[in-house]
């Protein structure tokens, strides 16, 4: 007796897996949007951590700090999409099936790092210090978790293997960027929090829209077309 074929029984789990991807994505959004409403003024934590590294700025730390911030920050979304369009039409011909894959995940990306340039006028959230622009959330950790977000995206759909790591790397950028911006006190820890809470929702969301789960239902290449 022949065995059924596989590919019917991977549609419901891979349909499955998308609500359930999209459902998480919605709550981490609507987390997000709680986080901004509650700590609109700063919560006891935000200024206790902003109290105890008053001045610090100035300092050496601070230096370095900024530093970091013009490494990890604005600049890296930029590179990236530049890096997609460019693959996704060198790729057209050749290999349209990847090529569409680089363009769903420059919409994603794209999504997430709108997640800071939407709801900063929406929060009007002040900053620890006098700074330009408003806090929530921070538009550099935003940048640098959506393209922590897409590159972790990227790896699980072309190099699973890499997956793991792309995640580890997204995570120590995340996190040496949030403490920048803290130590700058341009931002309240809360800011920070929000920034990744948000981009993962949203980035969430987004994928799973455009089939984009981050286990694919097969092999690269196999069962991963739309």
């Amino acid at each position: 007796m022949p065995a059924p074929p596989t590919t019917p029984s991977h549609r419901p789990r891979t349909g499955t897996s998308r609500a359930w991807q999209a459902s998480a994505g919605f709550a981490l959004l609507v987390l997000f949007t709680a986080l901004g409403l509650v700590a609109r003024n700063g919560t006891d934590l935000d200024r206790a951590l902003s109290s105890g590294l008053h001045g610090v700025w100035r300092t050496a730390a601070g230096d370095i700090a900024g530093i970091a911030g013009l490494v990890l920050g604005p600049v890296l979304p930029v590179l990236l999409a530049v890096a997609l369009a460019v693959a996704a039409l060198r790729h057209r011909r050749s290999d349209p099936h990847l090529a569409g894959l680089l363009v769903r995940v420059l919409v994603v990306l794209g999504t997430c790092r709108l997640v800071s340039a939407v709801a900063k006028p929406l929060f009007t959230r002040d900053r620890p210090r006098q700074f330009p622009d408003w806090a929530f959330p921070s538009g550099h950790v935003t940048s640098v978790a959506a393209t922590g977000f897409a590159v972790w995206l990227l790896a699980a759909w072309t190099a699973p293997h890499l997956r793991r790591r792309a995640a580890v790397a997204a995570g120590a950028a995340i996190a040496v960027c949030a403490a920048s911006r803290i130590v700058l006190e341009v931002h309240w820890l809360t800011d920070t929090v929000g920034a990744v809470v948000g981009v993962t929702g949203a980035g969430l969301v987004t994928a799973a829209a455009l089939r984009l789960t981050p286990v694919p239902p097969g092999p690269p290449g196999v069962q991963s077309a739309p």
